[in-house]
């Protein structure tokens, strides 16, 4: 027996407004390149999930996510530990998922890119699932660091930050150039 965490009966009224525009959102072009991305960057060992929204989310969910981290990270770094068996039990397999969003943050995914456990379990709002994939696929092009398989053109870079370090005598000339082009101070 399976025992859900919520109560999911149809939706009505505003709920149903709300849930069909987050399902309007989800871009059934942008699954087929994420499919392809995560095929090329674990291998064809993870299958190919049904057409769909619910296809791709159940294809996630039971351990393709985590493969996908897991081969951004260096050999023998797995962030997230992967069982044998996928586990029967929801708040086991909702762990799971938890694990993965804590293996993105560290890789570098901002958590305004990141989705909630729900939208994955549950189905939520697979377009924030699409968001956070394609901020994992952007830096870890953008990362560069040999472990990003794939067409690099299928993600834009992240822009990168380029510091800029100025000697005392350029910030003091900058100084004098301010204090001489400002004139002399005003009193009120």
């Amino acid at each position: 027996i399976q025992f859900y965490m919520a109560n999911k009966g149809p939706s009505y009224g505003m709920s149903w407004e709300a849930q069909s525009r987050i399902e309007k959102k989800y871009d059934e072009g942008l699954e087929e390149r994420l499919v392809e991305w995560i095929i090329v960057q674990y291998g064809p060992d993870v299958g190919c999930p049904d057409r769909g929204r619910l296809g791709f989310q159940l294809w996630l969910k039971n351990g393709v996510i985590h493969k996908l981290v897991n081969s951004l990270y260096p050999d023998g770094s797995t962030p997230v530990n992967l069982p044998e068996n996928l586990p029967s039990m929801v708040f086991k397999q909702m762990g799971q998922v938890a694990q993965f969003l804590k293996a993105a943050e560290d890789y570098g995914v901002t958590k305004t890119d990141m989705f909630q456990t729900v939208d994955l379990f549950e189905g939520k709002d697979m377009a924030a699932v699409q968001r956070t994939l394609m901020a994992l696929g952007s830096l870890a092009v953008t990362k560069n660091d040999g472990h990003y398989r794939g067409d690099a053109n299928w993600f834009m870079k992240k822009a990168q930050e380029h510091k800029r370090e100025f000697t005392d005598s350029q910030l003091q000339e900058e100084k004098h150039i301010r204090a001489a082009t400002e004139g002399p101070p005003r009193l009120a």
